[in-house]
């Protein structure tokens, strides 16, 4: 196979060409120099991406975040050029045989069946008239138990080099605190 061409199946005549249409070779060679032109860029931007370590900058961040944008525009490059094409052709629209006539006239249309509604006015909340004077102030009342919040004090525990709490005079790690540890 050569090669910038592919083996399509063209149903119309049942066999495998050695091509693609037009529009397939333009998108073809449209991303192509895309791609090319990119990676050309891609090269300029690391030479002068260089010279950002004298201003105390990451190079390689800098690289990085310059990249992706100029792979997002070669993308949306690559995009308006291939809906730009598409555009531009025409559909071949093939016309119906005998049979496909015949067989759409059979073709019995049925229509859909009718929306049943279902009664949502057993959804609907309504208020209650709250004639009761004790209904009317429990109502009002607040039934949340208000509980007042103290902080969780730690106890103070002695440093290993402050002085010990039994009054040796020798640090806590010297006296006390090897007692703790065994």
């Amino acid at each position: 196979m050569e090669k910038d061409t592919f083996r399509i199946r063209d149903k119309s005549l049942g066999r495998y060409r050695k091509s693609l249409p037009k529009e397939g070779i333009s998108l073809y060679n449209d991303s192509d120099y895309n791609r090319k032109e990119n990676l050309r860029e891609l090269d300029e931007l690391k030479h002068s991406v260089q010279n950002a370590s004298y201003e105390q900058k990451d190079p390689l961040l800098i690289y990085k975040l310059e990249s992706v944008t100029l792979f997002d525009n070669m993308v949306n490059k690559i995009n308006n050029q291939t809906v730009s094409i598409l555009m531009r052709g025409q559909i071949p629209v093939a016309e119906p045989t005998e049979e496909q006539q015949e067989a759409a006239r059979r073709v019995e249309v049925r229509q859909a069946a009718p929306e049943q509604r279902q009664d949502m006015s057993k959804y609907r909340e309504q208020k209650q008239d709250l004639s009761d004077p004790n209904q009317q102030a429990a109502a009002q009342q607040d039934t949340r138990e208000a509980v007042k919040r103290e902080p969780i004090r730690a106890e103070k525990t002695v440093g290993r080099n402050d002085p010990c709490p039994c009054g040796s005079g020798k640090k806590y790690k010297q006296c006390c605190g090897r007692k703790n540890k065994v």
